[in-house]
């Protein structure tokens, strides 16, 4: 979309505010890490190892192949089609649907914030761990203080959402040297587990992959940057698949690291289930509680910095939303009024939603934009393939496709027979 528009009288209007490219690969991988590790591991583990077990590392595993397959669709798509929409813009420009863009960027913008919501809804246990306040007041001065984080720049984001980013994956690495003993028994005790293997378990490790595919949510967020990133068409498709891959490797290890020190049921009790991994093995679990809560309001931001760019570009675009949203301040190079008004649903949804319902609604929305995002790459892949993008393997999206359609489909079954138990 041109910067600039002719006026009624063939003179062209002002220079709108535009976003600016500030970010750089290193930066962006790290912001990647920060808007899936802070979605995840911190959050939802204990939610996962009531369902799937002893089978929790398996869940993840499961989980992370549907969350990888799309990822390498949207390393391509990023490359091809630059643009802060995101899959607004794959879908508009592959279908030519404006309504299909228009429902995809809605979806994707509640995603974001009951994302965020489900993250501080995460952030406000493991506070109350150190902080003696109702839960109300942590939540409206932390949501609060995230919206003016969004609103100050991107370069300031980013920067805050590195730094954080390097403590939870050194809170996490922490847990892991704590529980190495335990885990030379894991192999064993996963084998033993396999062998046994029910029907009923197998309900477990499905019910356990979707709760834990929340925890991979954040790298479809990259791609709304796209229009804030350094030389995007080489950095972006790169800081993608780097973020989804170290994110494998932590949450694997992580999860095998919980499930060796305490059963699956002390996990889903817990109200800070790696806090009590700490404790359990002795150690104070005040210093991981501290790093946790900073890794988790990270992934908020994430979010909600998301969800504002979805925004603030059907509004640029007049696809959907208020011309009003999609204003960038002249001064900060921010969406301004759609954060404001983002970070104004967060917050009531975080004060008022469960945590197990939000993590399984954002899973839902977002497995049914995969399927639509891999078969924007399919369509365009049909009509031909620039040089200077990165070409994946043809059966790469069709495979996405199929995955993220077969998860949602196993979700529908175990909401239509209870056996979701939200």
């Amino acid at each position: 979309m041109s910067d600039q528009e002719p006026t009624p009288a063939g003179l062209p209007a002002p220079r709108q505010p535009v976003l600016r490219r500030e970010v750089g690969p290193v930066l962006l991988t790290l912001y990647g890490l920060g808007t899936i590790l802070g979605a995840g591991i911190y959050v939802v583990i204990g939610e996962v190892a009531g369902a799937a077990g002893l089978l929790t590392p398996f869940a993840f595993v499961l989980a992370a192949l549907v969350a990888s397959i799309t990822a390498l669709s949207f390393s391509e798509l990023t490359a091809r089609i630059p643009e802060a929409g995101g899959p607004i813009d794959y879908s508009r420009q592959a279908f030519g649907r404006p309504w299909l863009s228009s429902a995809v960027g809605w979806a994707l913008a509640v995603t974001g914030m009951v994302s965020g919501a489900t993250i501080l809804t995460g952030f406000e246990r493991y506070a109350s761990l150190f902080i003696d306040v109702p839960a109300w007041v942590t939540i409206v001065t932390v949501t609060l203080a995230l919206g003016g984080i969004a609103v100050a720049g991107m370069r300031e984001s980013a920067w805050f959402m590195a730094i954080t980013t390097l403590l939870g994956m050194g809170g996490l690495v922490y847990v892991v040297w704590l529980a190495a003993p335990d885990m030379a028994d894991a192999p064993v005790t996963l084998a033993a587990t396999l062998s046994g293997f029910e029907t009923g378990m197998l309900a477990g490790l499905f019910l356990g992959a979707f709760l834990a595919f929340y925890s991979f949510i954040g790298f479809e967020d990259m791609a709304n940057l796209a229009e804030e990133v350094h030389d995007v068409k080489r950095n972006l498709p790169r800081a993608i698949i780097a973020a989804v891959l170290i994110s494998l490797v932590v949450y694997g290890s992580v999860a095998l690291a919980a499930t060796s020190v305490l059963s699956p049921d002390e996990l889903a009790l817990a109200h800070a289930p790696l806090v009590a991994v700490v404790e359990a093995k002795g150690h104070p679990g005040v210093p991981l509680g501290l790093i946790s809560l900073f890794i988790i309001v990270n992934g908020a931001l994430g979010q909600i910095i998301m969800a504002t760019r979805l925004i603030m570009d059907m509004g640029r675009d007049r696809a959907g939303a208020p011309a009003i949203l999609g204003r960038v301040n002249p001064i900060t190079h921010t969406p301004v009024i759609a954060t404001v008004a983002v970070t104004t649903v967060v917050l009531l949804l975080t004060l008022f939603l469960p945590l197990k319902t939000l993590a399984n609604v954002t899973s839902a929305i977002m497995l049914a934009i995969f399927v639509v995002v891999n078969a924007s790459l399919i369509v365009l892949k049909c009509r031909g393939q620039p040089e200077d993008v990165p070409n994946v393997p043809r059966w790469i999206p069709w495979l996405g496709l199929l995955l993220s359609a077969g998860a949602l489909v196993t979700q529908a079954v175990f909401m239509a027979t209870g056996g979701q138990g939200a």
